[in-house]
Formats: structure tokens, sequence, C-alpha cells
């Protein structure tokens, strides 16, 4: 049965090949011009100029640029910054972006932790040796559980003034357990001077 619908695969693509170069037979030449066998397309080219993809533009310390391609305007960009814990394994990621003035947040961020995260234990950030913050988890998807979160102006300048902060998680398998993942704030200073300078303040 198998050979059977192979051999019949092989004589139906043999049949098409032979209309679309002309060597069908000689009576039904006028026929195999109109089939659509001989319409072909040659395909379209899609992004070719990289429009809408993501590059690694500047980096300031620990911070990397992540920018997005765009045709007639300025690539817009974000800091990216791969969080690990206390064995360097790499646990999260996040990206960071000022946000226009007159709003309570001066700044906007994206946390991904894995999906294996205690959404419930929510996150704690604290910078150096400063007070603690409570952050919850937004939603989840495929990748991983993302928390979208604000930063005052206070905080901003803290992360400006400051040398590291730690974010904290709690992993289902183990919800007795704390893990801690490294925030490196060098050259943050820098890379949200850039950003600012790309909203035009």
């Amino acid at each position: 049965m198998i050979h059977t619908a192979s051999g019949l695969l092989k004589t139906t693509a043999l049949a098409a090949a032979l209309a679309v170069s002309g060597m069908g037979l000689a009576a039904q030449t006028e026929q195999a011009a109109d089939s659509p066998l001989t319409t072909l397309s040659t395909g379209e080219v899609v992004n070719g100029d990289g429009e809408g993809e993501s590059y690694v533009g500047n980096t300031h310390g620990d911070w990397e640029m992540i920018c997005v391609r765009l045709a007639d305007q300025e690539d817009p960009c974000q800091m990216y910054q791969l969080l690990r814990d206390s064995e360097g394994n790499a646990t999260a990621e996040i990206t960071m972006f000022p946000l226009p003035p007159g709003q309570e947040a001066a700044a906007g961020a994206t946390i991904l932790t894995p999906l294996e995260t205690l959404l419930t234990a929510q996150l704690v950030m604290q910078v150096d040796q400063g007070a603690a913050k409570r952050y919850p988890f937004t939603f989840c998807t495929a990748i991983g559980c993302i928390a979208r979160v604000g930063f005052t102006a206070e905080e901003v300048d803290s992360f400006r003034r400051g040398a590291g902060a730690v974010w904290q998680l709690v992993p289902v398998a183990a919800p007795d357990q704390v893990v801690e993942l490294t925030m490196s704030l060098s050259g943050f200073t820098a890379a949200f001077a850039e950003l600012n300078e790309q909203l035009g303040e």
C-alpha cells in the first residue's frame, strides 16, 4: 500500500514536470498553455531589508541594547540583561526602558522567569541594602512567566547610584526555598541615558 501510494505521487509529479517543461504531447500543447501548472510563482521577498528583526546595539557595562530594525524611523531599543543565580546559571531575563514624563513610573521593565516559578510568591527586588519591594506576575506563556513592572524616579536614581540589585523568586518544586538572581547595575546610567536620548528627553 505504501509503495503504491509513493508510486502514484511520483507519477503525478512527473506529469506535472512534463507539462511545465513543455514536453507533453504535441496535441495537448494548446491546452497545457492554459493549465494552472504552467503558471508558476517565483515567490516574493519577505522582510528582505531586515525590517522587524532584532539585533544587539551598544553595550554599556553589563547592559546590552536590544533594538528592532525599522525602515523609516529610528530603531527603538531597550536595555537587556540576563539574570543568573548564585551558581552562575542563566535563570531569568530583564528588559528595561524609560517612560515619558508625567507618569507615576519613570521606567518600565519586563522580567521573564521559568515556568516552574511559584507565582503566588511573586518577585522581590532589592537594590544594595535598600528596602525590598514585591511585584506580581502578569501572565505566563509557553516560554515562561512574565512580570511587567514600573519603577519610580527615586527607584531609577537608586539604580544609577547602586552597585547591584537582587531579584528573588520561589520555585514550584521547592516552595520553602528562595532563588536569588543578581542584576548588575554596571553601565545602567549610560544605557538609560541612551534610551532617554532616543525619547528626546
